[in-house]
């Protein structure tokens, strides 16, 4: 791993820990003010209000890096999540039931910073729960 790949890495791990911590203060430290998520311009302001509701409709929500690579400006990112979404969460009705899930996603970085993000959540693996 070259010096600028651990550099992104380790800007990476910390805004990952700034979301554990939910510390909405310094998320600006990490993200760009104008921050594109899945195409759509949403800036810090919308990027925030987006995990402040992830986290009041999933409160025992934690992100947790199982795969990482980074090849600069870009960072790849597996992220396993075990947690209990209090209603309906991606159109299913999980209403407290405990579940496992990965998301699979993309940062583009400019000047340490997440400018745009690309995702997609294994929503069958939920579905398939549900059947159990």
């Amino acid at each position: 791993m070259t010096g600028t790949e651990s550099s992104l890495s380790e800007i990476y791990s910390a805004y990952i820990n700034c979301l554990n911590r939910q510390d909405w203060a310094v998320l600006g430290e990490f993200v760009d003010d104008n921050a594109v998520h899945n195409g759509r311009l949403i800036g810090l302001a919308g990027y925030r209000a987006m995990l402040e509701k992830d986290f009041d409709d999933i409160p025992d929500l934690r992100f947790n890096i199982q795969m990482l690579i980074a090849d600069p400006p870009y960072i790849a990112s597996r992220l396993a999540f075990d947690c209990t979404p209090r209603g309906v969460f991606l159109g299913l009705p999980l209403h407290g039931r405990t579940v496992s899930f990965t998301e699979n996603v993309f940062y583009e970085f400019r000047q340490a910073k997440i400018v745009q993000v690309w995702s997609v959540i294994d929503k069958p693996a939920i579905e398939a729960q549900l059947l159990d």
